[in-house]
């Protein structure tokens, strides 16, 4: 694995539009990144997908421990909802992807930091924009990622009774949620299927009909929705979930993924998986990072060595429960410090993107970097 310093396309900021990404710069900063790039070898590609099949394995087997030993509370699922996330489960309703984010150094087996497992995005990025990079500047190389090919499998397995448009739904005023769920869209449309874009706040409740619906009146019967299901679980037409049949993707069940406690229980369940880190409810380690359960981009994190914190970060998530993890080793070069996202795509491990900073914590302005193997 090794960091390449690399010129930028002449043109870049208008290639990466062209293709869908208008949120390339941040505060005058690229946030899409091609000074540089990381080279694998087949080996190390080989290594993170290995890891990322191990992983998902791991986690469906400790999702199955939560609902055996009933640990929705611990998980912060209000008590009006255990039922529908376990009909969920039981249903073996249909997950589209996630992103497993990994410190790995080339060396060492790769560790998992967290799983993205509900509204994981950096999805165009990865699937679309360093694809075509990689095209332009490196024609004979090859990545890791059939991300785009992957995704276009899924939504056939949607199957016949899908019935009307299937809806995808995104936060007004958020234009990454909103491009992430139009690619995902572009994605369903390549695949044959109807589809409806609306924001999360035009969704509506039809009581008469005990249906959600969209801003024609239609019910909503399948939808892909950008929105965190904690989230969804707090709104005022929360309730409304339980009295309606829609095919949500990602699923309910996925909440307990994208919950941080679900690393504790990992490490409780498979201490001896080289890719885990000593993850507790309560601080037992000298050093360790403190993240909030349900916490997002890095907010509220503090890095803490040998007893002392070297690093906090603020944001909205300072009053939420934690879990404390063992330091990773993150590698540096030259003072940058890359998380590798490996994606899971319709059951298969099917590529990667990464984000460096030059902290030690990855957040929203985090700069993704392209890569290649040869």
């Amino acid at each position: 694995m090794r960091r390449h310093v690399t010129s930028t396309r002449s043109d870049w900021q208008q290639r990466v539009e062209s293709q869908g990404l208008h949120y390339h710069t941040a505060e005058d900063q690229p946030y899409w990144y091609e000074m540089a790039y990381y080279e694998f070898s087949s080996s190390e590609i080989d290594a993170l997908e290995r890891a990322t099949y191990e992983l998902q394995d791991r986690c469906l087997k400790a999702v199955e421990q939560v609902f055996a030993r009933n640990l929705l509370d611990q998980f912060g699922v209000p008590p009006g909802f255990h039922g529908y996330l376990r009909e969920s489960w039981e249903r073996d309703e249909l997950t589209v992807y996630g992103r497993f984010d990994l410190a790995f150094d080339g060396r060492s087996p790769p560790k998992l930091l967290e799983y993205n497992a509900d509204t994981p995005t950096a999805l165009l990025e990865a699937a679309v924009i360093q694809w075509f990079w990689m095209k332009d500047t490196h024609p004979d190389a090859d990545q890791f990622n059939s991300i785009h090919e992957k995704l276009i499998e899924f939504w056939p397995r949607l199957g016949p009774a899908t019935q009307g448009p299937v809806h995808f739904a995104s936060q007004g005023g958020h234009v990454e949620d909103f491009m992430t769920a139009n690619y995902l869209r572009d994605t369903a449309i390549q695949a044959g299927l109807d589809t409806v874009y609306l924001s999360v706040e035009e969704i509506g409740w039809n009581g008469a009909r005990h249906a959600f619906v969209d801003m024609q009146e239609r019910p909503i019967r399948t939808a892909f929705k950008l929105y965190p299901w904690e989230w969804m679980f707090k709104e005022e037409f929360g309730p409304h979930l339980l009295e309606c049949r829609v095919r949500w993707l990602e699923p309910a069940w996925k909440v307990l993924l994208s919950n941080k406690t679900i690393l504790t229980l990992l490490w409780e369940l498979f201490p001896e998986c080289p890719y885990l880190l000593p993850t507790f409810s309560e601080p037992k380690l000298d050093s360790f990072v403190r993240k909030p359960v349900q916490g997002r981009e890095g907010g509220n994190v503090q890095v803490v060595r040998n007893g002392q914190v070297e690093f906090a970060t603020d944001g909205d998530y300072g009053e939420q429960a934690s879990v404390y993890q063992a330091l990773a080793p993150v590698p540096e070069f030259d003072g940058n410090r890359p998380i590798i996202g490996s994606w899971m795509v319709n059951g298969y491990a099917c590529g990667i993107g990464i984000r460096e900073d030059t902290g030690p914590v990855t957040r929203n302005t985090s700069r993704f970097v392209p890569h290649l193997f040869l």
